[in-house]
């Protein structure tokens, strides 16, 4: 599980970023692998020796010293950066902020952050825009009138347009033809109907 922590401090923060990166998917609150937990400080510290980074089994495990298997167990060693991160926080007395969270709050108690739209425009098209590229997809053609009519109708009322509805907004070439369509279908008893 990828839980991101910002690095605020350089130290314990940066180190406990690297943990939640690399280790809670075993060592977690939802798996504890060996009966090792590292995302709480009382469980973390069984596998640390504040100040003694070469004593501390983390340090052991991830460095595969002492003849035991190199952790993550299965999956790539980790960066020689992030270990350095460790042994640091380790050796400065591994500080565990107290009322720190470390593992990820639930959804629903994160307060909503507006994002910034990524380009000039409708604020959707530029989110689905860039959703579009970042996939390495592009957007389809746009819809000739007839069709754009057919599926507004649709989705307001429930019923295509009449023959008659479709030859009035194909003859009418405002520029607000469109947005005219929409307020009469929204003005129509259909509108809303069960």
């Amino acid at each position: 599980m990828l839980l991101s922590l910002r690095a605020q401090s350089g130290g314990a923060d940066d180190a406990r970023a690297v943990l939640a990166e690399s280790c809670y998917g075993c060592h977690g609150e939802k798996v504890q692998l060996g009966g090792l937990r590292l995302d709480t400080k009382d469980a973390a510290m069984r596998a640390i020796a504040p100040g003694d980074s070469a004593g501390s089994l983390i340090v052991k495990r991830i460095t595969g010293a002492g003849g035991q298997p190199r952790m993550p167990m299965g999956g790539a060693a980790l960066a020689p950066d992030k270990i350095e991160r460790i042994r640091k926080w380790i050796d400065s007395g591994a500080v565990w902020p107290e009322g720190a969270a470390v593992k990820k709050k639930h959804w629903a108690f994160i307060p909503p952050v507006r994002p910034a739209v990524p380009r000039p425009g409708h604020p959707i098209d530029a989110f689905v825009q860039a959703r579009l590229e970042r996939e390495g997809l592009k957007p389809s053609a746009e819809a000739d009138r007839a069709t754009l009519l057919r599926r507004l109708s649709l989705d307001l009322t429930g019923l295509p347009p009449t023959p008659q509805e479709l030859d009035a907004y194909l003859a009418d070439r405002s520029a607000n033809a469109y947005e005219k369509q929409v307020d009469r279908l929204l003005a129509s008893p259909h509108y809303g109907e069960r």
